[in-house]
């Protein structure tokens, strides 16, 4: 009798640190162990993990307007900005987030932008090389995004070849795709990879280098008019310096109208 309650414990107790490690490892899985296995080069639906909770889709007003972009939570003082295109906030004040969203779902929440971080270039002319912006997101029931999803450090001054893994959403469809492959030059400002099958909606998707944004869909031709082929803005000084303003919070900021 005494046995048998210490092993119907001592099962009790290794469930208990089975999920406790469980819900640890995805608190801190990182991009690049759930981006090492996938086959270069092809395009498919994005696991539903801790990696994927922090991209999320841009929805026109909400969850009833439609998705047209993507964007991805990044590291910050405040643990409220996310990363996408510059293009895709041209209507910052109808603008709201769904990270993790599929098949109809905001398991984390909808929220809402409050201010955005462009460089000036991109108001002036859309210069693609600025094709590149941050926005900062209101508290949800007093809660930070980052503080439910984390967020993705930022890598600038990534090499030309490096392999890229692309997180985004597809405005006709409901879950995310990615893709894994290596990168080349099309420009000293811009890059490319090659991807099958990347269509509308996926522009301001995270491009991730070792668990890190290196960059997102965007720039050249407004991130690529050949859905097999896409780029992105080198995240290089003029980026670093904007990612810098945006994750201190500068309040040298664009705010959202309604």
């Amino acid at each position: 009798m005494i046995h048998g309650e210490f092993d119907r414990q001592a099962r009790r107790t290794g469930r208990i640190a089975l999920a406790m490690a469980t819900v640890s490892a995805l608190l801190t899985l990182d991009v690049c162990e759930a981006a090492a296995t996938p086959p270069m080069g092809i395009t498919r639906q994005a696991t539903a993990d801790a990696v994927s909770a922090r991209v999320g889709a841009l929805f026109a007003g909400g969850l009833d307007g439609g998705h047209f972009c993507t964007a991805s939570v990044v590291r910050s003082g405040g643990r409220d900005l996310i990363a996408t295109a510059a293009h895709c906030l041209n209507d910052p004040g109808n603008t709201v987030f769904a990270p993790g969203y599929r098949d109809g779902s905001a398991p984390y929440g909808v929220w809402e932008l409050t201010s955005v971080y462009e460089d000036p270039s991109w108001d002036r002319e859309e210069n693609p090389d600025a094709d590149i912006a941050f926005a900062a997101l209101a508290p949800l029931d007093g809660t930070r995004i980052e503080d439910v999803v984390g967020g993705f450090p930022v890598a600038a001054d990534q090499p030309g070849g490096v392999p890229v893994t692309v997180v985004g959403y597809p405005s006709t469809a409901d879950a995310p795709l990615t893709c894994s492959n290596d990168t080349s030059m099309e420009s000293g400002t811009q890059r490319r990879i090659g991807c099958p099958d990347l269509p509308g909606g996926t522009s301001g998707s995270p491009w991730l280098v070792d668990g890190a944004l290196a960059g997102v869909l965007g720039g050249f031709e407004g991130g690529g008019t050949d859905p097999d082929i896409s780029y992105s803005a080198v995240m290089g000084g003029m980026a670093q310096d904007l990612y810098r303003r945006a994750a201190a919070g500068d309040p040298v900021t664009e705010t959202p109208e309604a």
